[in-house]
């Protein structure tokens, strides 16, 4: 990170969320659950006062005025800025703290000054997150989405379950939310196998494999369970050829990115018997079209990218790691969730 002076109050320009609204939810309630307002601002610093003592805030709603607020700037938090010409617009820009998880909308990031670092808001929907990950792994083992399909099309099949407790999920992307969702896999009794980048022994996962290892673990799942990032590694990385080392009986969740997982392909299955269940959480583009064949597919559940973001905890928990950053900005040690810009995470 660059030096900077320590006279006077620091400056910070916090770009609330309204252009993520197209990219993120658009609709007034979407708007405001993620909108970094000054209110919103102010209970956090009451929590951290003596850091936002030495802080000087500004709050700035669109890109028109982008250039102006960031002249004197050393810290933006926000969802998505203006690349162009950043280092002439923010010259004292220090770091950046993205209010997501996923950065792929800012890739590459060959537009990132020299000495500003790029920080994401890794573990902020790791709680809510593995929750929905253990309603959405009891779904799927309850036959939820079958029984859906069954509902819609005014079907009264009968589908008996066993219990979960024995099977096998396999968490693609053990981070934060993935780590959050194996362990609540193990509580409910289920062997969890991982995958990551560098497949290291992790917590609470029975055994881990590295990405390009994947085709090792995909024919033991049960479930299988994708929480990865959308990086050039990970793109596509569940294909029409992979989806099919896939048990029939298998189900599959999708809270990572779209492109990890070639939908056409999953539909497909679920619609010649191949593949049991799916629930997917994120797509591309988000709202998923009226005309999108997804609606239809059988054995599917649709769910509005909502299994990680909480309205009312999601910019409140932002602002402690936020301030939590700052304070270790202040006392010179290095900042919380640093992204790595070549990988994208």
């Amino acid at each position: 990170m660059k030096k900077t002076s320590r006279r006077g109050k620091l400056r910070v320009h916090f770009k609330s969320n309204r252009a993520a609204a197209d990219t993120w939810p658009n609709t007034p309630e979407g708007e405001a659950a993620f909108s970094l307002t000054r209110e919103r601002y102010e209970a956090a610093a009451k929590r951290h006062a003596r850091t936002a003592k030495r802080l000087a805030p500004s709050f700035g709603w669109n890109t028109g005025d982008f250039a102006t607020a960031m002249a004197d700037v050393e810290v933006l938090v926000t969802w998505d800025l203006p690349t162009r010409d950043l280092a002439k617009h923010a010259p004292k820009l220090s770091w950046i703290h993205i209010i997501g998880a996923g950065v792929e909308h800012l890739m590459p990031m060959d537009w990132l000054p020299r000495g500003v670092t790029l920080v994401n808001n890794k573990g902020v929907h790791a709680q809510k997150a593995g929750e929905y990950g253990l309603m959405s792994l009891l779904m799927l083992n309850a036959a939820m989405p079958a029984l859906y399909t069954g509902q819609r099309e005014k079907r009264f099949d009968q589908i008996y379950a066993t219990p979960i407790g024995g099977k096998t999920v396999l968490v693609v992307g053990v981070g934060s939310i993935g780590g959050a969702v194996a362990r609540q896999a193990k509580r409910a009794g289920l062997r969890v196998l991982g995958v990551n980048r560098h497949g290291k022994p992790t917590a609470g996962v029975d055994r881990m494999y590295k990405t390009r290892d994947i085709d090792k673990a995909l024919p033991q799942a049960d479930f299988v369970f994708v929480a990865t990032p959308l990086t050039t590694e990970t793109r596509n990385l569940l294909d029409r050829r992979r989806l099919d080392l896939l048990q029939p009986t298998a189900g599959i969740v999708n809270v990572g990115r779209e492109p990890v997982i070639d939908y056409a392909a999953l539909a497909a299955k679920l619609r010649n018997g191949s593949l049991a269940g799916a629930i997917l959480d994120v797509f591309d583009p988000e709202p998923l079209p009226e005309s999108s064949p997804l609606w239809d597919t059988p054995n599917l559940i649709v769910t509005p990218h909502v299994s990680s973001d909480d309205g009312d905890s999601y910019i409140p928990l932002t602002l402690d790691l936020f301030f939590e950053n700052m304070e270790r900005y202040l006392a010179g040690k290095p900042l919380r969730n640093r992204v790595n810009a070549k990988l994208g995470y």
